[in-house]
């Protein structure tokens, strides 16, 4: 089976809220290419403010596989394509499990009760992901009216 890979970097969002049952929400909100002096698993603050702090999570390797090539053009193709980030909480912390650009992986895993938030997919990456899935995609073969022929 042939892949590809990128590492990426995850921004998780944890931002207040005025709310008697949860003070704070997480999401994941951008991908961002792996900056070079980011050592895997180092999460650090990026933005601080009042009621927002935006982590950066380094080491993220979003694998394209060709088996999923139809998932990823789908993907690319509509009005906004997105990177799926896999997350569940360590502590206080909401860190990323791992990233996908596949819509049926993240509909199957958010299908099994893990987060799952859409990214915006920056245009870079989505003509790395497209490229990669027309060149791999094969049309689904198509059947003949009948499975089978009935005999009387």
């Amino acid at each position: 089976m042939e892949e590809s890979s990128v590492t990426l970097a995850v921004i998780m969002e944890r931002m207040r809220l005025a709310n008697k049952w949860a003070d704070h929400r997480w999401e994941a909100i951008g991908v961002v290419p792996q900056p070079d002096d980011a050592a895997p698993g180092e999460a650090r603050v990026v933005v601080d403010e009042r009621d927002c702090t935006h982590w950066l999570f380094p080491g993220f390797a979003l694998r394209l596989r060709a088996d999923e090539a139809e998932d990823y053009l789908l993907n690319v193709t509509a009005a906004e394509p997105r990177v799926f980030v896999v997350w569940r909480m360590d502590g206080e912390l909401a860190r990323p499990a791992w990233v996908t650009a596949s819509y049926g992986s993240a509909a199957r895993t958010l299908d099994a009760g893990e987060h799952v938030d859409g990214a915006p997919m920056p245009a870079t990456l989505r003509e790395w992901v497209e490229a990669f899935a027309r060149a791999h995609y094969r049309p689904p073969e198509k059947k003949g009216r009948f499975a089978a022929t009935r005999h009387a």
